[in-house]
């Protein structure tokens, strides 16, 4: 009775899971979608507890209370601009839990490998699966067990120099030990070899082994990638830890954990690919650490930044028919969407043609500028993607670029030496009038100069977004 339900709540659970990704890619139907997902996954747990082999009915209600309670708090403090790192951070987790599972797994595996006949005839659940596997059967679980666990430690330390990136507390660019792609290819090769020893023997060293050269891949490999690509790096770590939760659920035997395992996996991988080739880089390239880069010196800058107060942005946007808003991290960080939604509806009521133009990689998440501008309630009909806007900039009277860099900058096209040679853009600079909200004269998270900020139609209104907005609001007839 109990495996009957069990199995019957995790298609169900299943199915929501598959709605839930699929309503996720719609803006209109993404709320629903999280909902989806919510129940999914109670419905999930509730199953685990009540299906064959639960127990420790107490620890697990507590350590779900805690756990609840835990992601309540952090829901409530970390704000919009933090979504990116905190990502990465579950993801860390994800990777962790694979590790100890593994681990868990081999230790039933050790201890019921000792046990004669009778005793293995009197074990229950997941270990009396393990007690009747032999011969092939055996091998596999090994080979299961080790893969979750290699994969669930590259996710883990990946994930924490992904999160320490993107908090800015570890440098944003590519860094990469003596010897380079070199050492994460012989650790590579130290934990095939370790696979071939722990499937013979089944020995504790030959996991711990490769469970420290996975760590050290995980955390060269994350490093040796530079903040432009990021977002992507984002995307990969949701994969990876979608394919651990994969391999433990095949050594678990949970068809659940293997069904949604294989779906944040396969996601993950296709919006990783979707956004290289938005960026015009390549998905080996990007996965495997950053191979390849520049050959030559960067193209030399002429000119100077030319600043503009907010009377003159005011004056441009009341004279201006058609804008077009760019937004990037730096609206994040200064919180200023409310802003920007109240100057498009002040636009939009002078009777001026408003729209967004969004950069498949704009800000440090996947999808992060659509969210932002959703919570601030602005039209989605007029929120466009890169393809659908960019040969409307010749035509446009005015583009404002909040606290963008990278998705903006023409060196892109220009530079064949730039890090972001070849990158498809925005082409913002093709407008009649380009103002640049931003901080100050750095080069931005990734480290790149920009010539946009120096060409003839551009002015930079410098300091923080949401003030210089509020300063314009004020001004707009």
């Amino acid at each position: 009775m109990a495996y009957g339900f069990t199995t019957a709540a995790y298609v169900v659970a299943a199915v929501l899971f598959i709605q839930s990704l699929g309503g996720l890619s719609g803006q209109e139907s993404a709320k629903r979608a999280v909902w989806y997902g919510i129940v999914g996954m109670a419905l999930a747990v509730a199953a685990t507890l009540y299906g064959p082999g639960a127990g420790y009915w107490y620890i697990s209600l507590a350590m779900i209370a805690a756990g609840g309670a835990i992601g309540w708090f952090v829901a409530q403090k970390v704000q919009m601009t933090e979504m990116p790192q905190l990502v990465a951070a579950m993801h860390s987790l994800v990777g962790l839990a694979a590790v100890f599972i593994g681990f868990n797994t081999h230790i039933e595996m050790t201890r019921i490998a000792g046990m004669d006949e009778a005793a293995k005839a009197a074990l229950d659940g997941f270990a009396a699966v393990v007690a009747h596997k032999t011969g092939v059967e055996l091998a596999i679980l090994r080979v299961e067990t080790f893969l979750g666990v290699f994969i669930g430690a590259v996710t883990f330390t990946g994930s924490i120099i992904a999160f320490g990136k993107l908090a800015g507390k570890v440098d944003g660019k590519a860094k990469k030990l003596p010897g380079g792609h070199l050492l994460n290819a012989g650790a590579a090769a130290l934990s095939l070899i370790l696979l071939i020893v722990y499937l013979q023997t089944g020995s504790s060293l030959a996991l711990i082994g490769m469970t420290l050269a996975a760590f050290f891949i995980g955390y060269h490999l994350i490093m040796g990638i530079g903040g432009a690509d990021m977002p992507v790096v984002v995307s990969m770590l949701n994969s990876y830890s979608g394919w651990a939760a994969a391999a433990i659920g095949f050594s678990l035997s949970n068809d659940l954990l293997i069904v949604v395992g294989a779906l944040v996996g396969s996601s993950g991988a296709i919006l990783s690919y979707i956004m290289c080739k938005a960026m015009n880089r390549s998905f080996i390239s990007v996965i495997l650490g950053g191979f390849g880069g520049t050959t030559g010196p960067a193209m030399e800058i002429a000119g100077e930044q030319i600043a503009i107060d907010a009377e003159g942005v005011a004056a441009a946007l009341n004279e201006a028919d058609s804008v077009v808003i760019v937004p990037g991290y730096g609206m994040a960080v200064a919180q200023a969407q409310g802003s920007v939604s109240e100057l498009t509806r002040k636009l939009r009521a002078a009777g001026k043609e408003v729209r967004f133009a969004i950069h498949p990689v704009a800000g440090r998440l996947p999808g992060h500028m659509n969210v932002l501008l959703a919570e601030a309630k602005v039209p989605y009909d007029i929120v466009l993607e890169m393809d659908e806007i960019n040969e409307d900039f010749p035509s446009t009277d005015v583009v404002i670029i909040i606290g963008s860099n990278d998705i903006v900058n023409p060196a892109a096209q220009e530079d064949p030496n730039s890090p972001i040679a070849g990158m498809p853009v925005l082409e913002v600079w093709k407008a009649k009038q380009v103002f640049v909200s931003k901080r100050g004269q750095g080069t931005g998270y990734s480290g790149i100069e920009n010539p946009l900020f120096y060409k003839d139609n551009t002015r930079m209104f410098y300091g923080d977004a949401k003030k210089s907005l509020d300063q314009l609001l004020p001004m707009i007839d």
